[in-house]
């Protein structure tokens, strides 16, 4: 996969939401880190539903960055199998897509 990518990572919370944005940011593997705080979540694990309040993370980054950008997220979280999904971005804003080229290239 090359070029842009979304990606959406939950956290345990607004605390280690912001803790894991801050230093994708930082770490210069994502451009920017939108961060939701609240949502709510149903997923099955361990045999059983589980219901969790978390925060969702959307980062955008280019596509060669994702390996590096998965092994950053689980030094960080919380959790044992965090979930880290990228998604191609299709189009764009040009000057907005070109960006976050020269903010992670």
């Amino acid at each position: 996969m090359n070029g842009p990518v979304v990606v959406f990572i939950t956290a345990s919370g607004a605390e280690e939401g912001a803790r894991i944005a801050e230093a994708l940011v930082a770490d210069k593997l994502a451009a920017c880190v939108n961060r939701i705080d609240g949502i709510s979540s149903v997923y099955w694990w361990k045999g059983g539903i589980e219901r969790s309040a978390e925060s969702l993370l959307i980062a955008k980054t280019s596509a060669y960055l994702v390996e590096n950008l998965i092994a950053r997220v689980k030094e960080l979280h919380s959790y044992a199998v965090p979930e880290v999904i990228a998604l191609p971005i299709g189009a764009g804003n040009p000057d907005y897509l070109k960006w976050i080229d020269e903010v992670t290239g």
